[in-house]
């Protein structure tokens, strides 16, 4: 049997193979609500043959949102305008839906990557951002104010809110974001986190508050529901975040009961200077799994079949999630279960669509229902 297509259980959810759509940013949200693009991407990628789809980085404030594009959750119009797009993933596949709630920090109020990514000036209608410690991201941009008591307790209201508004739309798993820095990463990294209270600089410290995050979602999502967290592992620079400090926040997380760490990298420093290559983050995945058990996901420029088979059956992780491989080929899972003999889910619908030489090899069923 395939590695890849054996089942994983979560919790109360049972996912049939160890694949999901990894959470992309569409930047093309109205004020935070969701549009007919995203019944478009969200429906296209839930028929993939993936066992689980996370939605996209959903803010949990206004002035949380990386780009004015972003998707949210903070307000009864942002759930209304998801709802419907929910629903008709669920009249049309059985995939498992997950949600990644996510705060864009300091990161925040910066054109869309097709309109150069650059931050947003407030005479332009951007919006003064915040963070852990007035740090700009880079040289020339507007600084964000440093979060006091109320602050902090403001935003990790909202997290614990939009884990409410999450479920009532019966999403059936949560992942925090704790990467590619973002706000709950700017704490972890002291490249961002310059604090001298209980927030800032040992590493006990600097988890707190992205722990903190974590237990109050946990505490109001149900507890027969996964929530995971997907961290940088690394910045990739000198004297910031890395694969260390990674496992001890993982040995954390362990405790209060994560269900997955998703390992991505990099994000909160420009100076980083990453090795791109397939796998690239693989060995992050590999270490945390092994120090820690906790299930992992790897990520990153994963897009050949045999290798996503691979990295589960040598025990390097225990799933995968995959992005733009996922983009370019809407039908990836059906065509990795092909390759290495597993089944997927496909609507009736498109029963008839397998190749005559595909259907030679796995039968009429292989790509049906199960």
């Amino acid at each position: 049997m395939s590695a890849l297509f054996s089942p994983i259980r979560l919790r109360d959810l049972e996912l049939p193979n160890r694949i999901m759509v990894a959470p992309m940013c569409q930047y093309s949200a109205e004020d935070g609500k969701a549009n007919d693009w995203h019944f478009t991407h969200m429906n296209t990628l839930a028929l993939s043959g993936a066992a689980m789809f996370c939605v996209e980085a959903t803010h949990v404030e206004q002035i949380g949102r990386i780009t004015p594009g972003c998707l949210g959750l903070w307000n009864d119009a942002t759930e209304a305008a998801l709802r419907p797009v929910l629903a008709s993933v669920r009249r049309h596949s059985t995939i498992a839906i997950a949600i990644q709630l996510a705060h864009a920090g300091r990161k925040g109020s910066s054109h869309r990557p097709w309109e150069g990514g650059q931050q947003i000036p407030l005479t332009e209608r951007g919006w003064q951002t915040v963070g852990p410690s007035e740090v700009a991201h880079k040289e020339g941009e507007l600084k964000p104010l440093a979060l006091d008591a109320v602050g902090l307790k403001r935003i990790r209201d909202a997290f614990v809110e939009a884990a409410r508004r999450a479920n009532r739309l019966g999403v059936d798993a949560v992942e925090l974001h704790c990467a590619h820095g973002y706000l709950l990463h700017q704490f972890l990294s002291p490249i961002s986190n310059h604090r001298t209270d209980k927030y800032g600089g040992s590493l006990q410290n600097r988890m707190r508050y992205p722990l903190e995050v974590f237990d109050a979602v946990r505490g109001v999502f149900p507890p027969k529901k996964p929530v995971g967290i997907k961290v940088s592992a690394t910045d990739w620079v000198d004297g910031g975040w890395d694969i260390q400090q990674t496992i001890e926040f993982a040995r954390e997380l362990k405790k209060r009961g994560v269900d997955w760490i998703d390992v991505s990298s990099g994000g909160v420093s420009p100076q980083q200077k990453i090795p791109l290559a397939p796998g690239y983050q693989l060995p992050f995945a590999q270490a945390i799994r092994e120090a820690t058990g906790v299930t992992t996901m790897a990520v990153g420029l994963i897009t050949e079949a045999s290798h996503a088979e691979d990295i589960v059956a040598s025990g390097k992780a225990d799933m995968v999630a995959l992005a733009r491989g996922m983009l370019y080929d809407p039908r990836w899972a059906w065509h990795a279960a092909a390759e290495l003999g597993g089944e997927v889910y496909a609507p009736p619908q498109y029963w008839r669509s397998q190749p005559a030489s595909q259907k030679a090899l796995f039968g009429e069923t292989r790509f049906g229902a199960r």
